[in-house]
């Protein structure tokens, strides 16, 4: 009698298989299916704009500092260099769109040289970084 009892002890075991197949098939479809934020990896002090949107198909930043220097793809880039530089992303990436996210102490004509260097590049798409206002 006591073999019996033993063995029903250990049919009674819960398989933790196939609950773990899910969590780790849940885990792929969000890591899949999750749409990563980028930055240009540049902190700048964006303007404030009452009609500010968010820009959802963004393939290059260009941060511009409020003393002129002008970083792409977290690299300093000459305003000699900047079309150059794009022309080589659009080459790469494809069409996509630009973002230029210049600090709000930056000179105007910093930020149109920059605008049409990505034009000539051939990127129709540029917008402008700002903050919305609260």
């Amino acid at each position: 009698m006591r073999k019996r009892k033993t063995r029903l002890e250990d049919d009674t075991q819960i398989d933790m298989t196939p609950m773990l197949d899910v969590v780790f098939i849940m885990l792929i479809f969000f890591i899949v299916t999750t749409s990563f934020v980028r930055e240009s990896g540049l902190e700048v002090d964006r303007p404030s704009a009452a009609t500010a949107t968010q820009q959802s198909k963004a393939g290059i930043f260009v941060a511009i500092k409020d003393s002129g220097e002008i970083y792409i793809d977290n690299r300093q880039v000459d305003q000699q260099r900047v079309r150059a530089s794009l022309e080589r992303l659009v080459a790469s990436q494809g069409e996509v769109g630009l973002v230029i996210q210049a600090d709000k102490e930056t000179r105007h004509g910093i930020v149109v040289k920059v605008m049409d260097a990505a034009r000539e590049a051939g990127i129709k798409q540029i917008s402008v970084a700002a903050q919305a206002d609260n």
